[in-house]
């Protein structure tokens, strides 16, 4: 697949998440389907308005994960789900059309890119994945995840 990877000013997002570890690359996908459902859960028995598209953010290279949602404003936590928020700024950004297990493939565009523009990366990526869609039961191809990485200015 062709990545269209460019730069844009991201404004900020407040998030509530959990923090995961998935100790390697296999484990990511069970971990944030698994994830994902408890702040879900947490949202909706909290009646938090404003929810909106699930979101990953890797911390680092060792698969540390903050997993969660967005939101409209500041969350102040419940349990083990805390308020996070993504950064506003500069980044590298791609859309990957397709199942999960492909996303590593935009994740590389993104990296490629940079280097060969000479920007360099400034922190933690993530993911946002499109509010899913039953068409994407039927063709997995249409599945939209939006990656983000800061970039330094």
């Amino acid at each position: 697949m062709q990545y269209d990877v460019h730069l844009e000013q991201f404004p900020g997002k407040p998030l509530a998440v959990v923090k995961r570890q998935a100790g390697s690359r296999q484990h990511v996908g069970a971990i944030i389907q698994k994830a994902c459902g408890d702040v879900w859960n947490v949202v909706k028995s909290q009646r938090i308005a404003g929810a909106g598209r699930h979101v990953t953010v890797y911390l680092d290279q060792n698969f540390n994960l903050e997993i969660g949602v967005e939101l409209e404003t500041p969350f102040g936590g419940f349990g083990d789900v805390i308020g996070s928020s993504l950064p506003t700024g500069n980044v590298a950004t791609t859309t990957h059309f397709g199942p999960y297990p492909q996303l590593a493939n935009a994740h590389q565009a993104i990296q490629q890119w940079c280097a060969a523009q000479k920007i360099e990366l400034a922190g933690p990526c993530w993911e946002i994945y499109g509010h899913w869609l039953d068409e994407w039961n039927r063709d997995p191809s249409k599945i939209r995840t939006d990656i983000y990485y800061p970039v330094k200015n």
